[in-house]
């Protein structure tokens, strides 16, 4: 991987087989305008997947323009999606971007999509399929020439079985599908988020503990319903409690105090040379003392 893809992918952080194969598609995908779905449950880190997605692509030097689509309500989004002009509606004192004017020649990132009205649906569709568009109380067409990434952590095609998402549309937005994992189906990932998310508070001149490994097993072995976005909390409180100090099992807070299994030890990735490389199976295993860094 060469040292702009490295950089890029600093943010994706895991070396697990997992996070390697997210690595992989996006490589493989990213020189291309192929729309693309990143699936994964909330906090997983898909707005990653999608910065990383436009920064490795062609149009890097473009604007990357985020929209969540659950977000805003259905009276407003055709308005943030293709802009308004003056006197469009009540409260239009002027003409207005759209979020897809914004990103032209660059990219778009419509999040949570699986959450758009089914009439803006139609609506969106009808871009994508005919590239051109009109800002709101207008009928001048615009010329669309953006890529689309799109995210949700529905399950579309259960969506699509209660009449509330359309199939046509998930077939135009899955060309090329990106699942992000779970942080709970990544354990082995646990230990460099961590560092992670600790240096990054370091950075900022505060001290920041040292957690010991048992309480590193214990965080391991959590389901972690909130995904890496819950993990960054934990480091935040932690660091707040105990700056500088060594945090063990018995100081995490108490839902993190997962009862271990007998001779239970700390998950490690599997080396690999190159994310490319495919991997048939995962072992897990290996000990001793760690120390996540250094007290600040």
């Amino acid at each position: 991987m060469s040292q702009v893809s490295q950089d890029i992918f600093s943010s994706l952080v895991g070396d697990g087989a997992a996070m390697r194969q997210v690595k992989t598609l996006i490589q493989q995908v990213a020189q291309t305008d192929a729309t693309v779905l990143i699936l994964g449950e909330s906090g997983t880190g898909k707005e990653l997947v999608a910065q990383a997605l436009h920064d490795l692509s062609e149009r890097s030097g473009r604007a990357f323009v985020p929209i969540n689509c659950g977000a805003i309500p259905a009276e407003l989004l055709e308005s943030e999606l293709f802009g308004h002009e003056k006197g469009a509606f009540t409260g239009a004192i002027t003409a207005r971007k759209g979020r897809f004017e914004m990103a032209e020649k660059g990219s778009i990132f419509l999040d949570e999509i699986g959450d758009m009205p089914l009439p803006m649906q139609v609506k969106l569709l009808r871009v994508l399929q005919e590239r051109t568009y009109e800002r709101v109380g207008g009928n001048k067409s615009f010329q669309c020439d953006i890529r689309v990434i799109a995210a949700t952590h529905r399950n579309l095609e259960d969506s699509i079985e209660a009449g509330e998402f359309r199939e046509d549309l998930f077939y135009r937005l899955n060309v090329f599908p990106i699942e992000m994992p779970s942080l709970r189906e990544r354990p082995e990932d646990i230990e460099s988020l961590l560092t992670f998310l600790l240096q990054k508070i370091q950075d900022m001149g505060r001290k920041v503990p040292t957690l010991t490994e048992k309480a590193l097993i214990a965080l391991q072995h959590y389901p972690w319903p909130g995904n890496v976005r819950e993990l960054g909390n934990l480091v935040e409180r932690l660091s707040i409690l105990f700056p500088g100090l060594t945090v063990d099992y018995e100081h995490l807070p108490k839902k993190y105090q997962v009862p271990l299994p007998d001779g239970a030890q700390l998950i490690k990735p599997v080396k690999c040379p190159e994310i490319s490389t495919p991997v048939t199976s995962e072992e897990r295993g290996g000990q001793g003392e760690l120390s996540l860094l250094k007290r600040g």
